[in-house]
């Protein structure tokens, strides 16, 4: 029995773990890598094991790093069972297609670049049709529902808090008359968020896989970071300039338009028009809508549509986002990609980061190399389209708004086992964060060790 590590070992992105039993080879997680184009690079590269030798698939949830490589797993021969919950399967559906487009419209700017300098050009990662034929290996789970995965391995899916339909996958592997058991922590949500249930505690386990995200820093409080959006918008307004929020179209945007519902209905923020210049969180805002029913009901009885409110409008056509460089009233834009690695953000950065007026928020991780990380780092210029701006907007930060858990949900969660596990993974978090939270949980008298990438355990 062989646990190997093939992503999200010593950093945030590419989660996907595979566990042999036997002639048996499951996945969790498939994930894209992101950030640095030392780290990127890796999505060209083999995935280290066969994939049309890869009995099943299972996907905590549908964020790219945990999903984004399972079209190309199928290009290059998988051919086995994804098992997600259903909101999973749907998010997917919209975010392989999206990512295709994206990959598409980058291979032709990189091969533009390659025809230039002489060099062959480059195959694009996937396809359209890629994405689609990954969409139909999906088969939906039920929270607390206990599945078999293959002859030799069982599986449950948990609630993770993260985002809507994230899982904690509960693994049982028998080889032999011995049994083991994982669990996979996928990504762990805060407690007591605005729109997801807390995280399941787990009872027992032989070995834990865990993230460690934000495994050295803690969040702002909801009250706070209520308090510092109404304060930012205020502010914005007062000065006649635009808010510019980079933001993840998956659960980030979903969490934000709710904020921002509630902030408008007691009067604390001003009425202004907010634009959703995206169309992929335009699809996964009707998405969210349509699964209200797994998200926290007490929140959702709140509002009769969560994510919708006077003054909100979506801007799907490419020329209606374009039109927004004119418009000069006071505004919230919130846009793609959350890191500013690509999409409509960047147009509205370029346009409005000069401008002293405006503000730029950032709700969310910015891995090292991204703009947004570059920004938050206090940047006084920035590189990009081939020109270089000054950064005069001011530039803010509220992370109460990460989906992740920080140190002290994460230490409550692995501390709340009542048998604690035999060795710990920590695993999906930058180097340092996962050093810190390994000298957490070692105070605790865990077994810990943070794995490389490539890295094979025997169970």
């Amino acid at each position: 029995m062989r646990l190997s590590f093939h992503g999200a070992a010593k950093i945030v992105t590419g989660s996907c773990y595979l566990l042999e039993v036997g002639k048996d080879k499951v996945l969790i997680d498939c994930g894209m890598f992101q950030g640095r184009k030392e780290v990127t690079r890796k999505n060209y590269e083999g995935f280290g094991f066969d994939p049309s030798r890869v009995t099943a698939l299972i996907l905590t949830h549908a964020h790219i790093d945990h999903s984004g490589l399972i079209p190309k797993l199928v290009k290059d021969g998988f051919k086995g069972t994804i098992w997600s919950t259903e909101p999973t399967h749907d998010l997917c559906q919209i975010m392989f297609a999206d990512s295709a487009h994206v990959i598409a419209r980058d291979t032709e700017h990189e091969n533009r670049r390659r025809q230039r300098q002489k060099l062959p050009p480059r195959r694009p990662l996937y396809s359209s049709e890629d994405a689609k034929a990954a969409v139909k290996h999906f088969k939906p789970v039920e929270y607390d529902e206990e599945i078999r995965v293959t002859r030799n391995i069982r599986a449950r899916f948990r609630n993770a808090g993260h985002i809507l339909g994230s899982a904690i996958i509960e693994l049982w592997a028998n080889e032999g008359d011995r049994e083991v058991k994982l669990v996979f922590s996928g990504d762990l949500g805060q407690r007591n968020a605005p729109l997801v249930r807390d995280p399941t505690i787990i009872e027992d386990t032989d070995y834990l896989i865990v993230e460690s995200t934000y495994g050295d820093r803690l969040h702002e409080g909801v009250e706070d970071r209520r308090r510092t959006m109404a304060r930012i918008f205020r502010e914005t307004y007062d000065r006649g300039g635009r808010v510019m929020i980079p933001s993840f179209a998956v659960e980030r945007t979903q969490e934000l338009l709710y904020g921002m519902n509630e902030l408008l209905r007691d009067g604390e923020m001003p009425e202004m028009l907010v634009f959703l210049d995206s169309p992929l969180a335009i699809k996964a805002t009707k998405i969210f809508s349509k699964h209200t029913d797994w998200f926290d009901p007490k929140n959702m009885d709140a509002f009769e549509t969560p994510f919708r409110f006077k003054g909100l409008v979506f801007t799907q056509a490419t020329a209606d986002s374009v039109s927004l460089n004119e418009y000069d009233e006071p505004c919230v834009i919130i846009a793609g990609s959350g890191m500013c690695t690509a999409g409509r953000i960047r147009h509205h950065i370029r346009h409005g980061i000069g401008n002293p007026r405006n503000s730029v928020i950032f709700v969310g991780f910015q891995a090292e190399g991204t703009l947004g990380h570059h920004l938050l780092d206090g940047a006084e210029t920035i590189r990009m389209m081939g020109y270089e701006f000054d950064v005069n907007a001011k530039i803010e930060q509220i992370e109460g708004f990460s989906a992740h858990a920080d140190y002290k949900d994460l230490e409550h969660w692995v501390s709340s086992f009542s048998k604690p596990p035999r060795k710990v993974f920590i695993v999906h978090g930058e180097e340092r964060s996962a050093v810190a939270f390994k000298e957490r949980l070692e105070e605790r008298d865990l077994t810990c060790a943070i794995p490389s990438m490539g890295d094979k355990v025997d169970l």
